[in-house]
């Protein structure tokens, strides 16, 4: 069982997202008023709040959504999961559709830290069903792939 620690959007691509703490999530499109979300396997970026939590721990000074991650959640080693992967929280069921991306220019993170974790250690879903999810919400693995 894992516990959503962040819930972050970003209005434009190419920016860091912001802990709004709750947002709507949108069947086959991704969460509303996020520049990630569309028609496509991408819709919504998870990370491991533990993973954040070992960069942090090498000095890197960083807020949740700062390595453009929609949900930072706690319990989960999100890139050993098979693709397929279906998730609940509340209503809401995304399905694992990436592990990990190719980072085609370095962020600031990177270019402070000479690393970013979110190449290997993000993962991307779509969006089966939609409804609200919070920080503090608790998100289970309904179905492994």
């Amino acid at each position: 069982m894992g516990k959503v620690i962040a819930v972050c959007v970003s209005e434009q691509k190419g920016t860091q997202k912001k802990n709004v703490g709750t947002a709507q999530f949108v069947e086959d499109w991704g969460i509303q008023g996020d520049a990630h979300a569309g028609k496509w396997h991408r819709q919504v970026s998870l990370l491991s709040h533990e993973q954040v939590e070992a960069f942090r721990a090498r000095g890197a000074v960083v807020d949740d959504g700062a390595f453009g991650e929609n949900l930072v959640v706690e319990g989960y080693d999100f890139k050993a999961l098979p693709i397929g992967t279906k998730f609940r929280c509340n209503d809401v069921v995304l399905e694992l559709t990436q592990v990990g991306k190719q980072c085609h220019s370095h962020c600031e993170i990177y270019k402070v830290m000479g690393d970013c974790i979110m190449p290997r250690e993000g993962v991307f879903t779509k969006v089966l069903h939609g409804g609200t999810i919070s920080a503090g919400d608790e998100l289970t693995i309904v179905e492994e792939g």
